[in-house]
């Protein structure tokens, strides 16, 4: 399997909604109850770009399967060396590798732009990211409990740091 990692572009933006509308309508991994618009995506798409953080996308026989991004951490200036990073892939190619491949771009990139901490948050019954993120060298450092609700239960959010040497 040939995967292509690269920089998404204006172009990926259609694949990118499909991936992140699909993870809003059918998981708890994205805590939003609405789906995105492609005005909404190419904001978010601009913001990133402005701010010089990365969108990487895994390209699969010439089709974007997944992508992976990260963003400040929270506002505040004490925090400006921590990201929190989001990873997403399409459902029939969960489990061969490419998700890996996005998260060891991303560490890979951050690194270089000189953070010191990654974040993760993910929905406390995801045990499959949580294995995914430990693999890498996260650390679950706690969980809020009920901080979210979705499909009709509330939802406790586990963070998972790696401190990027």
């Amino acid at each position: 399997m040939d995967v292509i990692l690269r920089s998404a572009t204006t172009n990926d933006l259609e694949k990118i909604l499909e991936i992140v509308n699909h993870s809003i309508l059918h998981t708890t991994a994205n805590y939003n109850y609405d789906i995105q618009t492609i005005d909404i995506q190419t904001k978010w798409f601009e913001d990133k770009t402005a701010k010089n953080l990365p969108i990487v996308v895994a390209e699969l026989d010439g089709e974007v399967v997944g992508f992976g991004s990260y963003g400040q951490f929270r506002e505040k200036i004490g925090y400006q060396y921590t990201v929190e990073h989001s990873v997403y892939v399409i459902d029939n190619i969960i489990g061969k590798g490419i998700g890996s491949q996005l998260l060891l771009e991303l560490i890979r990139l951050a690194k270089e732009q000189g953070y010191h901490v990654m974040i993760g948050a993910i929905d406390a019954d995801n045990s499959g990211s949580i294995a995914f993120h430990e693999k890498f060298g996260f650390v679950a450092t706690g969980t809020i409990r009920e901080v979210g609700y979705k499909f009709d239960h509330w939802l406790d959010l586990v963070f998972m740091q790696l401190i990027l040497k």
